[in-house]
């Protein structure tokens, strides 16, 4: 099998999963775009050294590291564009309807909204883990093999990325239950 038939089996099933871990990571469409092209054009140029049955921690590794190569190059670069809010609501679209009755329907948009309002004020280091193992359905092991570290760390990382949103989600809740205060 060439390089490029192993890449095409191998990697772009996973193209979907790298875009979002990027673009969670970068909270920026066009910047995660750019990151997948580059990390395609990585996960290509070194596909010979891809070893086991699974592809996906191996290219989500490389997408994570082009993300925070890319956030590096962004800190160091004067002219920072800022997230927005009104565009992402605009590429994520409406959440999945499970329901048809209006006041069901603004609360689970209610809900989506303040649950990616609390990833996004994540850092970059706990919102890779809970975008790794919440979207991506990821297991510790291989979480920790994406990202470099001991399972351990990676459950310690986790729970904290899950307290901090529950504390962030229970403040925007008591929030709107006593406007007043």
């Amino acid at each position: 099998m060439s390089d490029r038939q192993r890449f095409e089996t191998l990697v772009l099933p996973h193209l979907d999963a790298g875009y979002n871990l990027a673009r969670w990571l970068l909270r920026d469409e066009p910047a995660a775009e750019d990151a997948v092209q580059e990390a395609s054009m990585r996960a290509f140029r070194y596909i010979e050294s891809l070893r086991g049955d699974d592809p996906r921690p191996w290219w989500l590794g490389i997408v994570r590291n082009t993300c925070f190569t890319m956030l590096e190059r962004k800190r160091n670069t004067p002219d920072t564009v800022e997230f927005d809010d009104a565009e992402f609501e605009a590429v994520a679209g409406p959440a999945e309807a499970t329901t048809s009755d209006p006041a069901a329907l603004l609360e689970q948009r209610r809900l989506r909204t303040l649950v990616d309002a609390a990833i996004r004020a994540l850092s970059p280091v706990l919102r890779e883990v809970i975008v790794l193992r919440e979207f991506e359905d990821l297991e510790y092991a291989q979480i920790a093999k994406i990202i470099a570290v001991p399972v351990g760390t990676v459950m310690s990382r986790l729970s904290r990325a899950r307290e901090k949103m529950r504390e962030a989600l229970m403040h925007a809740h008591l929030g709107q239950s006593n406007p007043g205060h």
